[in-house]
């Protein structure tokens, strides 16, 4: 497991920790980083079609 997969947010403190509850609150704690960059985006069709269905045709073109 790489260094950067250990580290987690929680939403709710916004706070850093290596735990998967936070400490200060027990809320689930999330990976903070994006997803890797791939040329090859697999999955932006479905992200422009939510976008178009969420804010219209004006927005998408």
């Amino acid at each position: 497991m790489s260094p950067k997969s250990l580290l987690k947010k929680c939403p709710r403190c916004k706070i850093y920790t290596l735990e998967e509850y936070c400490p200060l609150c027990g809320e689930k704690t999330k990976v903070p980083h994006p997803p890797k960059f791939s040329p090859e985006d697999r999955y932006g069709k479905y992200r422009r079609l939510m976008k178009k269905l969420a804010f219209g045709e004006k927005y998408y073109s």
